[in-house]
């Protein structure tokens, strides 16, 4: 049986809502790890992607834009900042060419990709089932 969560903060963007129930266990994590968080709007998601690319010439997603933003705001002298991306521009293309005025390169192994076939099994919000279903049809 799993502990009932605590009170639940939820942190919202334009973009995305994320909870963090439990919130002493993120402080803990934070405290211990360094982690830091942030806000990012549309409009800031657009202009990192933007200076990201001119500085660089580097093509960022919008995930990562997110983290690039909120990482510069916590930047300290003398310590390293990491932000790992999150996924490739092509899956935010429309956000891309709104950011750039240009489509994302399609790295060749997704050429094509909108024309496989789709496979989706809705299934009920059951773990038992879902790991079944893993387990039945995995190798």
């Amino acid at each position: 049986m799993r502990p009932k969560p605590g009170p639940c903060s939820v942190t919202r963007s334009t973009h995305r809502a994320a909870s963090t129930c439990r919130p002493i266990r993120f402080a803990e994590a934070a405290s211990r790890y360094g982690f830091v968080s942030g806000r990012s709007t549309h409009a800031s998601r657009l202009a990192t992607i933007r200076q990201v690319f001119e500085r660089y010439g580097v093509m960022i997603d919008t995930h990562t834009a997110d983290g690039v933003k909120v990482g510069r705001e916590h930047l300290q002298a003398g310590v390293p900042m990491l932000v790992l991306e999150t996924a490739l521009p092509i899956k935010f293309a429309g956000t891309i060419v709104e950011a750039l005025g240009r489509e994302p390169e399609r790295p060749a192994k997704f050429e094509g990709i909108e024309a496989l076939p789709k496979r989706v099994k809705v299934m009920p919000a059951d773990v038992a089932q879902v790991k079944a279903y893993i387990a039945d049809h995995c190798d």
